[in-house]
Parts: structure tokens; sequence; C-alpha cells
């Protein structure tokens, strides 16, 4: 019997209209969007993950100082990851592949900045992001660590971009659409005369790295519904001046067209039945026996 076969039960109509099984929500939005709906068992690795990224993002911002080099930094991170038996979703990735463990992106550096020997100046700003592999399961996360003093132009653009983040989570609830991320986003940004990077966007994330849907930190039109069970990080990249970016000569790192500062903050969430849950919250009992460096 087709979908369009008179069904079974003598009703005349067609069995896709009478008794055809119904999609669960996971299987419509697999199928319709390409969107993995977790179930418990998954979230809760994908927590754990997200739980060690965090908690390694904290331990490398607290670190971070005048004089420190990011390449210290990548090797902290592997050896915070391989203490735990887990490993940087970073390095290896992509084509060149990423030669480091974690990003570090200074200034006018957008993402994807890779860690090097140079030492870190007071005046920096320097975002860190941090993902992770644990038993199959990924997070992602970073933040933004000011070497202080830092001028005017740069507090501004760390302080909007944090607020970009927190306006994005606030609309993260059943039903609403993915749309209204972007729109929280940017109507923030263009308030405080910031722009909003459109090259590079969130994604879905548990299962794997990088998963759908993508999530524009910009203006869009997407109608796609967001739903409990679906985690994806929400990334927006801010900066002071022109929106546009450039890849530099190592094929990664992205820097501003205009060399203004950029900025960016990352969580990875889970929406619920009722909002939303931020799953890349440090947990300081991993590494109780870690000696601080």
């Amino acid at each position: 019997m087709t979908r369009n076969d008179p069904c079974w039960c003598g009703s005349q109509k067609k069995w896709k209209k009478c008794h055809y099984p119904k999609q669960s929500l996971k299987e419509q939005y697999l199928k319709k969007y390409g969107i993995i709906l977790k179930n418990e068992e998954q979230i809760v690795g994908i927590r754990h993950a997200c739980r060690l990224a965090a908690t390694v993002l904290d331990k490398l911002c607290s670190i971070t100082k005048v004089g420190v080099t990011t390449n210290e930094l990548d090797q902290y991170a592997k050896e915070l990851f391989e203490q735990k038996n887990a490993v940087s979703c970073c390095i290896g990735y992509g084509e060149p592949p990423f030669p480091k463990h974690i990003c570090t992106s200074l200034n006018d550096v957008i993402c994807h900045g890779i860690p090097n020997d140079i030492p870190l100046q007071q005046g920096d700003i320097v975002n860190i992001d941090v993902a992770c592999i644990l038993n199959g399961y990924y997070g992602d996360c970073s933040k933004m660590v000011a070497l202080e003093p830092i001028d005017a132009e740069k507090r501004r653009v760390v302080d909007v971009s944090l607020e970009c983040l927190n306006r994005a989570a606030q609309v993260l609830k059943p039903n609403n659409k993915l749309c209204e991320i972007g729109k929280a986003i940017e109507s923030y940004a263009s308030s405080q005369n910031c722009s909003v990077v459109d090259q590079f966007v969130g994604h879905g994330v548990g299962i794997g790295f990088h998963e759908e849907p993508q999530i524009a930190h910009h203006y869009n039109h997407s109608q796609i519904p967001l739903a409990a069970g679906m985690t994806l990080t929400i990334e927006p990249m801010i900066n002071a001046g022109k929106r546009s970016g450039y890849i530099d000569k190592d094929h990664w790192t992205c820097r501003t067209v205009d060399k203004k500062p950029s900025a960016q903050w990352e969580h990875t969430f889970l929406i619920t039945e009722t909002g939303y849950e931020i799953l890349t919250i440090p947990d300081y009992t991993l590494f109780s026996n870690v000696r601080p460096k």
C-alpha cells in the first residue's frame, strides 16, 4: 500500500489522510530540516562535554595575562583535555587542517586565530574558543579576556558582544523562529554603533561538531521553529567598525577589513520544554587536583 492508496479502514480517504502513521516531532525535524532533536541519554553526554569545554575555557582565561603566549594557552588546553581522555575539536579540522587545539583571536581578529609565540600585551583583547569531544559528544564555547587597561572602543565591542549573546538567549524557547535570534542580536548591536559579522554562523552541535541548523546572527528570514531537544551554539561576532572580514595568508585567521576591534562570546544551549539551558557551565570539581599554572 502506498500513501495515496485508499485507506484499509474503508473510509474512502487516502491512507496518508487517514491511518497513515504520523511522524514524531524528532522524525519531522530530521526529515524536513536535517536537525537532530536529542534524547535524554544524548543530552547527558553533551552536557558533560560542554561542562568540560567550559571548565577548560575558564582555566585558560585565568592564566591569560600580559607576557603569556597563546601557544602556552594552547599547550595547557591540550594537557587538560588529555587528563579527561577528551580531544580538541579544532586540531586537524578543515582544510588545511587547523594546527592547534584552541582558537585565540586578538584585537582585529574576528575568529579562528592560530595560537603563536608572541607574548600578550597590555591593551589586548583576546577571544579564547574551546571545543572538545568527550565520549563521542561535543561541547563548544568562547569568552573574551581584556588585558586592562583597554581603550574605549575595545571596551565597547567586548561589552556589546556579551549583551548580544544575553539578548539572543532570551528568545530561546519552543516555537520561536530562528530568525528571532539574529533580530535580537543585530537590533542591539546596531543601536550601539557596532556591526554583526555575517560570514560566520552559530550551529547545531552535540552529536557532531557542526550540525544543522545554521544560526545566523544578523537579520534573516529563517522560519525554522525552535524545538525541545535542539542543542546549538550562539556565538555572535561583533565589530566596532565594518562587518566584513578577510582571511589571512594562513587560510584560517579572519581579520576585520578596517583593522577595528572585534569581540565574540559563545555558549552551547539546549532548548527545553519551557525555554533553554546553558550547557557550557564550568564544573570546578573536574580539575580539583590540577596544579595551577
